[in-house]
């Protein structure tokens, strides 16, 4: 990556060119990212908020939680990082999000050494470029707090460097690095459940690396780390009440009865339209048919890496593991890829809902480099015409399918930089309108649909606290109960409802003669009632 040269008595490293090609991709790609964070694009959310408040409440000393607010099974990690910055300087979207912009940055750090190190310098720059590249799909994912992947992406590709490294022999500190393998390990488990298939393979690539080493103390600094990250989940399992611990509850979700759509569905909502929709080829209001072609052939990709990386491992029988461990890495490298499809495939929420859950793939930009890299070496075969006709003609095809990606995803990039921004902010608008009017003019105390209350608590830093209710002004999802007692006590509440929805159908019909009489302000597209009695019809 870099070079020592001496200048005037002083060393220092000199970046190489594909080496500070990949820097100045990179720092546009943090760039833009950094502008859309202070725009808060994409548009927030109350699932987003919930984990604000809970750094908000973190950074006051009020709680520390270990599971999202609500549910047993998404770690705090992301609240915990904010609350800091939320500390010094109140709470606001672009400090929550700051955190999530730095994971970035490390990730794509990440991506480019290992990348470097089992594939090729070129191409660790052309891997870069393309995760620069960022729809709405794929920057949500990245800048949104919301649980999960934004940092066990660069968790995973640290393991698997250290894991190359130890097998390389150049590393230094060996016990440490496995104590620090261990916790990101635990820290990604906690963190986010479904990065599961990529701690075991990468689990597995470490024992290859350093096999019998771990039967010492390294060993011990492994497990011990593991515990030290698993460790909040631990207690938290510990004292749960029976059936409330974070397995059951995961459990319960995965087999919950319903419809079971035919594997037909699945294939095509998790593969043809979620591979591409997590890739970033597509808006995120779905794929055309013309951009489902990257999720057609990507199973194909995943074959055709494993076979080279095998046919790679058995002509270097013999070699030192420093060099075998290259295959090895990107057997690794499928395998976790190929793992989480085929849970997300087996999942039914693939086939009912693909543009909601589409989210689910986006750790599979880890395999990146694994995936990509016979396209690669084809095309580069046919440039340096090295190969016969046969060859050049499949290195063409190789050489489109890689232009074809970066092409379809800048043109994703640039449709929403240049026309779907403009719908994120004016709904951002709308909703800080709204934190303002009952900021200073009350009500204080207020019910509304989930999608609308812990954004507003957030946005008024808990000025104002929201009891959720659903479309028939029942209790909803109330993640944080203690804003549903103090809503539940106010003697007046106000009614946040969305002009025109059938929450303010239903509200009106339950005023009934008072609706005439009842003060109702619109504000940024909602209305707010403020009746004289409060409408309770759940008591």
């Amino acid at each position: 990556m870099s070079q020592p040269v001496q200048d005037r008595g002083r060393w220092r490293p000199r970046l190489d060119r594909p080496a500070l090609v990949a820097l100045l991709l990179g720092v546009v790609g943090v760039a833009y990212r950094l502008v859309l964070t202070l725009l808060t694009v994409p548009v927030s959310n109350s699932d987003e908020a919930t984990f604000g408040l809970a750094a908000l409440h973190i950074s006051q000393g009020r709680a520390h939680p270990v599971f999202l607010y609500g549910q047993r099974y998404m770690g705090m990690l992301e609240s915990y990082l904010a609350a800091p910055l939320i500390a010094v300087t109140g709470p606001s979207w672009p400090v929550l999000r700051l955190p999530l912009l730095v994971l970035y940055a490390v990730f794509l750090y990440l991506v480019h050494r290992l990348t470097r190190r089992i594939g090729s310098p070129w191409f660790a720059t052309f891997v870069v470029g393309l995760l620069v590249l960022g729809p709405e799909r794929v920057v949500r994912d990245q800048l949104t707090a919301v649980g999960g992947r934004p940092e066990v992406k660069p968790a995973v590709l640290l393991m698997v460097l250290i894991a190359v490294g130890w097998a390389s022999g150049a590393m230094r500190g060996r016990r440490l690095a496995a104590g620090l393998f261990g916790l990101l390990a635990g820290l990604a488990l906690w963190s986010d459940w479904l990065i599961v298939p990529y701690l075991a393979v990468a689990g597995l690539l470490l024992l290859y690396a350093a096999r019998r080493e771990l039967l010492g103390w390294a060993g011990v600094l492994l497990v011990a780390g593991f515990v030290v990250g698993v460790a909040p989940m631990i207690w938290d399992n510990l004292v749960a009440p029976p059936g409330q611990d974070s397995l059951s509850v995961f459990r319960e979700i995965s087999s919950r009865a319903g419809p079971s759509p035919p594997w037909s569905q699945r294939l095509r909502g998790g593969v043809l339209e979620g591979v591409p929709l997590a890739g970033g080829l597509c808006p995120i209001d779905g794929c055309a048919r013309w951009q489902e072609w990257f999720g057609l052939v990507y199973p194909l990709l995943l074959v055709v890496a494993a076979a080279l990386a095998l046919i790679f491992y058995r002509r270097t029988a013999g070699a030192p593991r420093a060099v075998r461990v290259r295959p090895v890495a990107h057997l690794a490298l499928v395998a976790g890829a190929a793992l989480t499809l085929l849970s997300y495939v087996r999942s039914p929420l693939s086939a009912t809902d693909p543009l909601g859950n589409a989210r689910y793939l986006s750790v599979l930009q880890i395999s990146l480099p694994a995936v990509l890299w016979p396209l690669w070496l084809a095309a580069l075969a046919c440039w340096r015409g090295t190969v016969g006709a046969v060859g050049r003609l499949t290195g063409a095809v190789a050489a489109a399918l890689l232009a074809g990606l970066a092409a379809t995803s800048l043109v994703a990039t640039v449709l929403f930089a240049t026309t779907g921004l403009g719908a994120s902010r004016d709904e951002e608008r709308g909703a800080r309108e709204l934190a303002g009017a009952l900021r200073a003019d009350g009500p204080h105390e207020v019910y509304g649909d989930y999608w609308i209350c812990n954004r507003l608590a957030f946005n008024t830093a808990e000025d104002v606290v929201c009891g959720v209710l659903d479309a028939n002004l029942m209790p909803g999802q109330n993640r944080y109960l203690p804003y549903w007692r103090q809503v539940g006590r106010a003697d007046r509440p106000g009614y946040v409802v969305e002009a025109g929805s059938a929450a303010e159908r239903r509200l009106r019909r339950l005023l009934g003669d008072r609706v005439d009489s009842t003060p109702v302000r619109e504000v940024g597209g909602y209305r707010v009632y403020h009746p004289e009695d409060p409408v309770r019809p759940w008591r």
